[in-house]
């Protein structure tokens, strides 16, 4: 039987990738509240890989929980890019990983702060640099929850091979 969330999903390939360079993954999930690291976790072997992470859903958490500046929340808000990039530094710091992802957005069914459903941030912090990309997803709020969860994996798997031949 196959799983919708992960068929076609390169969350083996990732796995296996930092498994091979012996390098860990840890997450900060505000919108998919502990959706990708559940992912992750499903793929044998994940234990080697998957440090850890933090579900911040309420705004404050992402201050306490995940170190996002309070300054960053009050001028930027909670669905922005720079709290991508906080979250994917704090998850990263947090839970001593050589990769963090830091995702945040707005899954529906209602705007929020001024963002249309579908208005996604990925953070993605590695050993270099922390970099984030916004996404304007579609669908129902599972279909976008779901679709944040592909977007994260395949750029950290881009980020992840990049840096290496593996």
């Amino acid at each position: 039987m196959t799983d919708p969330l992960v068929d076609g999903l390169e969350v083996d390939r990732l796995v296996a990738a930092l498994t091979r360079l012996g390098q860990t993954v840890a997450t900060a999930e505000s919108l998919t509240a502990g959706l990708l690291s559940a992912t992750v976790a499903g793929v044998p072997g994940a234990s080697a890989v998957l440090r850890g992470g933090v579900v911040v859903y309420a705004t404050d958490l992402k201050a306490t929980l995940a170190g996002v500046g309070q300054d960053v929340l009050d001028s930027d808000g909670p669905v922005a890019a720079s709290t991508a990039a906080a979250l994917a530094d704090g998850a990263r710091r947090v839970c001593g990983a050589d990769w963090g992802v830091g995702l945040t957005g707005v899954a529906g069914p209602d705007s929020q702060d001024g963002h249309p459903v579908g208005t996604v941030f990925v953070g993605i912090a590695g050993p270099d640099d922390t970099r984030v990309n916004e996404l304007r997803l579609s669908g129902d709020r599972w279909t976008v929850r779901r679709d944040t969860v592909r977007e994260a994996v395949s750029e950290l798997l881009r980020r992840v091979l990049s840096r290496t031949d593996v």
